[in-house]
């Protein structure tokens, strides 16, 4: 075991996989942040620990069974001659939940906002804490379903997956907290958040059917989109700050 990692291929390995779960979990911290955020304001850090915290033992118990994970790209039925198998179902679900939570998320919160420009209260819906910990599990299995699937494709050491995961899975942790304070005080930011959610619950969907969207894309949209939106909120900030005149 330790002549394993005496080797710079292993840590190689080990860098790469750990950068690649990173990647991978950030449409899980948005989703987390999400349905944290509907939670009254002394809840919301132990959700979402809460919630990474399930993320990790997940993705754990989903590499110790290797030979359970292999069995899910076996066909299962076929319909139109498509062949679903039990990974392809999980991620039909997975998408199908993603957009329905998304979009009705997106529903509440333009609402919400109607109501605030015609001076009337909107009436938000009481959201329990298992409830909201229950669909942040039920979302981590999907997102840690396709993580892993990539980490057995990568790498053949399972001490190295698992080092991978806890490191990933620590660093999503340590980022969740600020991440999650950017998309709450920003409107535009969530909606942006939401409407990310929504093209991940497509790329799941697609995958379900054998049609391979390159996350790279919807990531670097993404990314894009939110760096133009930290430019309007610096913009607007300037804008709002008071001009002092010199006499």
């Amino acid at each position: 075991m330790l002549e394993i990692w005496m080797q710079p291929q292993t840590w190689l390995s080990l860098l790469t996989l750990t950068l690649l779960e990173i990647v991978l979990g950030i449409d899980n911290i948005v989703f987390i942040t999400i349905l944290s955020g509907k939670l009254p304001q002394a809840q919301q850090t132990k959700a979402r620990k809460l919630g990474l915290a399930a993320a990790l033992i997940t993705r754990l118990l989903l590499l110790f069974s290797l030979s359970f994970i292999v069995k899910l790209t076996a066909p299962v039925f076929t319909v139109f001659q498509q062949e679903i198998s039990g990974r392809d179902l999980v991620l039909i679900l997975g998408g199908l939940f993603l957009l329905y939570k998304s979009t009705t998320e997106i529903h509440e919160k333009v609402g919400s906002l109607s109501h605030e420009e015609e001076g009337t209260k909107s009436k938000k819906k009481k959201v329990s804490f298992v409830g909201v910990i229950i669909q942040i599990m039920f979302l981590d299995i999907i997102f840690s379903l396709d993580s892993v699937i990539t980490a057995v494709g990568m790498v053949d050491q399972l001490s190295v997956m698992c080092a991978a995961v806890i490191i990933a899975v620590g660093i999503m942790l340590w980022a969740s907290e600020p991440i999650s304070y950017f998309v709450n005080t920003f409107p535009t930011v969530k909606m942006l958040a939401l409407s990310f959610l929504i093209l991940v619950g497509m790329a799941l969907l697609a995958e379900g059917f054998d049609v391979h969207i390159p996350k790279g894309y919807i990531y670097f949209a993404m990314f894009f989109s939110m760096g133009v939106e930290v430019l309007n909120i610096t913009a607007s900030k300037k804008k709002s700050k008071p001009k002092v005149i010199k006499e």
